[in-house]
């Protein structure tokens, strides 16, 4: 993410749990006002998030952004569909992967870029029953390593 100012907002810990995170894209978002201050007081969920392309623009639903408690009238749906910035040729690329058996689109992070509100979405392949579970188990090895190194050092 370089040295530039660089604020998470949401993340999706479900999609790497889930599935087989391949190759990982950064995009704007197209908001309004009150979504954009909603943001900068973190209430923002990506957990349900899908991401679609249609007729050559890249589209981002079940993003769900809480009102802005000062917006009245000018707040938006929290969960209308919001499209995601990309270049033309990365879109390109993506459809053709999306076509293979298996891929899907997925939201990993929303954070903050400087001032701009930056989605990192990933191409992604799901994951079987049994993959969760090796992932389950090495996770559960990773954590006894800590502690038992934990115990030593102490």
């Amino acid at each position: 993410m370089g040295k530039e100012n660089y604020k998470l907002i949401a993340n999706n810990k479900k999609a790497s749990h889930d599935y087989f995170l391949e190759e990982k894209f950064e995009c704007g978002v197209s908001l309004h006002g009150t979504e954009v201050k909603s943001l900068r007081m973190g209430k923002c969920s990506i957990r349900e998030a899908f991401v679609h392309i249609e007729n050559g623009e890249v589209i981002l639903y079940g993003m769900h952004i809480s009102p802005y408690e000062k917006g009245n009238i000018f707040n938006r749906d929290p969960l209308r569909p919001k499209k995601l910035l990309m270049h033309k040729r990365e879109i390109l690329k993506l459809q053709g992967r999306i076509k293979e058996k298996g891929y899907t689109l997925v939201p990993v992070q929303v954070y903050f870029k400087g001032s701009l509100v930056k989605v990192q979405i990933a191409l992604a392949k799901g994951k079987k029953l049994y993959d969760k579970r090796q992932d389950i188990a090495k996770k559960d090895q990773k954590r006894e390593a800590e502690r038992e190194f934990k115990v030593r050092n102490l």
